[in-house]
């Protein structure tokens, strides 16, 4: 045996028989993305969502009122005695200016309401005096109304023409007449003189002059109806003529 062959001999190349080939090991596969995940994560906006965000701003702000509420009703919870004293004696003082305001306030309307009674009544009071002195005779007045004259050349008017025709007047809305210069009032009367005729103790001398305030229209028609005192008064051999005014003045006045 040769050296080489005692110390095993010289190492022989490896051959493709002595070892089988070793699997090709696969290539290295890349990570697949994660798409699920990220499709989950991407954002995506729905009526549900926006609802529910904005029921949840509506819930943190009520909890912050409600938490603000509750530090300003722990605050009196927490004041000392006499900070609370303090208090309640400021909040009696505005309570009692405040009653004193709203005293003042129903004097007020209360002087009001008596100047505006008070007023009233004295407006009132004003015009009733007026209409009485009208009626009285007693105060002058003016307004449209109607001039009657009535002219007797021959002497045949009476007493009881003039009355009637002061009547008439009266029936047809005068207010106010006025004969010649007497102020007829409720008990005025007419009598037969020997010079003329008498109206409350005056002599009333022709032509006879009718001033009456009142409405000119009515007035002259109740004048002018056949049968009345126009067609009297001409029966007796006057004339009688009738213009309206639009402003007739009565300046006569009876003695109170």
């Amino acid at each position: 045996m040769s050296g080489d062959d005692a110390r095993g001999g010289p190492e022989r190349p490896e051959t493709p028989e002595q070892y089988p080939e070793r699997p090709a090991e696969p290539p290295e596969q890349q990570p697949r993305p994660l798409t699920g995940v990220m499709a989950l994560l991407r954002p995506r906006a729905s009526w549900g969502q926006l609802i529910g965000g904005l029921l949840c701003l509506l819930v943190g702000f009520a909890v912050a009122v409600q938490v603000r509420s509750t530090k300003r009703d722990t605050t009196f919870a927490t004041a000392r005695q006499d900070e609370l004293v303090g208090i309640l004696a400021d909040l009696g003082q505005r309570s009692e200016r405040l009653r004193g305001d709203i005293r003042d306030l129903e004097e007020t309307k209360a002087e009001l309401q008596r100047d505006a009674r008070g007023g009233a009544a004295l407006e009132e009071a004003r015009k009733r005096a007026t209409t009485y002195g009208l009626l009285a005779g007693t105060l002058p007045a003016e307004g449209p109304g109607i001039q009657m004259v009535v002219r007797d050349p021959r002497g045949g008017v009476r007493a009881g023409g003039l009355l009637d025709a002061l009547e008439e007047l009266r029936d047809a809305g005068a207010e106010v007449v006025q004969v010649n210069g007497v102020r007829a009032g409720v008990d005025t009367y007419f009598v037969d003189a020997r010079d003329g005729v008498r109206a409350d103790g005056s002599t009333l001398r022709a032509p006879y002059t009718f001033l009456a305030i009142g409405d000119p229209h009515t007035m002259t028609t109740a004048l002018n109806i056949p049968g009345g005192v126009v067609r009297t008064l001409r029966a007796a051999g006057a004339t009688v003529s009738i213009t309206p005014r639009a402003k007739v003045t009565v300046s006569a006045i009876r003695s109170p």
